[in-house]
C-alpha cells in the first residue's frame, strides 16, 4: 500500500459510520465476556488497571484543560495510582482535576456506548488513541508503560483492523466493564479513611464534606450507567 494509500485509509476511518445496532445474540455474547472480565479474578486483576489508567489520565486530561501542567503517572500492580500536575496550590482548578479522577471511568463508559450507536466507534478509537500516545511521554513506571502501550495496542488494532460490528462489540464489553469498575472505585473511596484519598483532598480544598463528593461520584456513576444502558436497550 503506498503512502497516499494509507493516508485515504486513516482518513476514512477517522469519519463517524453509519449506526450500528448490536442484535440480542450479539450483546448477549458482549454481555457474557464483560461479566467473565469482572468476576473472573485474574481477567480482573488485568481489567482493573485499564480502570486506574483511565481514572489517572482522567486527573491528567481535566488538568491540562483548566490551565495545569501534567508532568506524570504511575500505575502499581494493587491498582491503585499517581497522576502529578503543576500549578496554582488551590483553587476550582486544582479542585477539577482532583475530581476528575473517579467520575473518568463512568463518563468514558457513558461516551463510548453513545457512540456507538450512532456510527462514532472509529472517531472515539483514534481519540483513544492520540490520548494514550501522548500520554506515554509522561509513563513513570514500568508497569505504567506496559499497560498503556498493551492498551494502546489493542485500542489501535481494532481502529485499524475491525470492522463496524466489531468496534460496536468491543467498545459496549468495554464500557460494561469501566462502568462496573467506576463503581467499585467509588466504593473504595467510600471506605478509604486515608488523607491522600481524592474525596478527602477535595474536603480540605473546598471545605465541603468528603459526603458531597462521594455523593457527586455516586451521581456520575448512575447517570452513566443510565446512558448505558439506554444505549444498549
Amino acid at each position: 500500500m503506498s503512502a497516499s494509500s494509507w493516508v485515504a485509509e486513516a482518513l476514512r476511518r477517522v469519519r463517524p459510520g453509519d449506526p450500528v445496532v448490536l442484535g440480542g445474540t450479539e450483546l448477549a455474547v458482549v454481555a457474557a465476556v464483560a461479566l467473565a472480565v469482572v468476576l473472573v479474578p485474574q481477567a480482573w486483576r488485568v481489567a482493573r488497571l485499564g480502570v486506574t489508567l483511565v481514572h489517572e489520565l482522567g486527573h491528567a486530561v481535566v488538568g491540562v484543560a483548566v490551565g495545569r501542567r501534567f508532568t506524570g503517572f504511575v500505575l502499581r500492580g494493587d491498582a491503585s495510582g499517581h497522576a502529578v500536575t503543576h500549578g496554582r496550590g488551590r483553587g476550582p482548578g486544582l479542585a477539577a482535576t482532583t475530581w476528575a479522577g473517579y467520575p473518568a471511568p463512568a463518563l468514558l463508559a457513558a461516551g463510548l456506548a453513545a457512540a456507538t450507536g450512532r456510527g462514532w466507534a472509529a472517531p472515539v478509537l483514534a481519540v483513544l488513541g492520540l490520548v494514550l500516545v501522548v500520554a506515554l511521554v509522561r509513563v513513570r513506571s514500568v508497569l505504567t508503560g506496559v499497560v498503556t502501550v498493551g492498551t494502546l495496542a489493542g485500542v489501535a488494532a481494532l481502529w485499524w483492523w475491525g470492522e463496524g460490528h466489531l468496534q460496536a462489540q468491543v467498545l459496549v464489553g468495554a464500557a460494561a466493564v469501566l462502568l462496573v469498575g467506576a463503581w467499585r472505585h467509588v466504593v473504595v473511596a467510600a471506605r478509604d479513611t486515608s488523607p491522600g484519598n481524592d474525596a478527602r483532598v477535595l474536603a480540605r480544598l473546598t471545605r465541603l464534606p468528603r459526603v458531597v463528593w462521594l455523593a457527586t461520584f455516586v451521581l456520575v456513576c448512575a447517570g452513566a450507567a443510565w446512558v448505558v444502558l439506554d444505549a444498549v436497550r
